[in-house]
């Protein structure tokens, strides 16, 4: 990758997660209302004084949104945005094959690599399993009707962020059939720069630094205090 290519992904990757994760996770804390959370009414004041030390309305919106905004919200938002990032920041690494995100040849060993994409190294879970291995031996087996061999080892589960440390069972049942790169280890196999990854977080924690949502967090707050004292 030169260096021209590797500033390319970088400005995609940021524009990418301003419009389609900060912007969207902005967007969604603002339209939050009480009725929203479908309260559990045993624990809604249990929470609100295990986590402030009181039962006031302004504690228990804390406890309702602070764990939907800085937790499953944005998770969510950021899983079922990798599809598009793979055509939006990875374009010309996008796969015709069914089932394969991304198509590249390997910088460590040269092979071309048949990659299904996700977020993190815990964000399968066990239905996930069987789906992916069946994805890529119909993707061998179609390429073997075409007259192309494909080694078990040129297909791959690429992991956006985490380490190998950090990988699920799921992933590690995956992992005995085909590799699983994670984090680093990936953006590593697909650019050939051992610093893509530090240098692609740097870019995140510029991009935040920009953001300014701590206004929309505490109005979203403050409205569903009041939601919960009319209640």
């Amino acid at each position: 990758m030169t260096e021209s290519e590797k500033k390319e992904i970088l400005r995609a990757a940021k524009t990418y997660f301003k419009e389609n994760i900060i912007d969207n996770h902005i967007s969604n804390t603002a339209k939050l209302n009480y009725k929203s959370f479908n309260p559990n009414p045993f624990l809604q004041l249990y929470l609100a004084k295990f986590a402030f030390g009181d039962t006031s309305a302004l504690s228990q919106a804390k406890a309702l949104v602070l764990p939907r905004v800085l937790g499953t919200s944005i998770t969510t938002t950021f899983g079922n945005a990798i599809q598009g990032f793979c055509h939006n920041v990875l374009p010309s690494y996008a796969s015709t094959t069914s089932g394969i995100d991304i198509e590249f040849f390997d910088a460590v060993d040269g092979q071309r690599k048949y990659c299904q994409l996700k977020a993190g190294p815990q964000t399968i879970n066990k239905d996930d399993i069987d789906p992916i291995i069946q994805t890529f031996k119909n993707a061998k087996h179609l390429a073997r009707t075409n007259g192309l061999r494909i080694p078990d080892d040129d297909f791959i589960v690429g992991v956006i962020y985490g380490s190998s440390e950090q990988l699920s069972q799921n992933y590690k049942k995956i992992a005995k059939e085909y590799s699983v790169f994670v984090g680093q280890d990936f953006w590593y196999h697909l650019t050939g720069d051992d610093k893509f990854y530090h240098d692609l977080i740097e870019t995140m924690t510029k991009l935040v630094n920009e953001v300014g949502a701590t206004d929309i967090l505490d109005s979203t707050i403050h409205r569903i205090e009041k939601e919960i004292q009319a209640n």
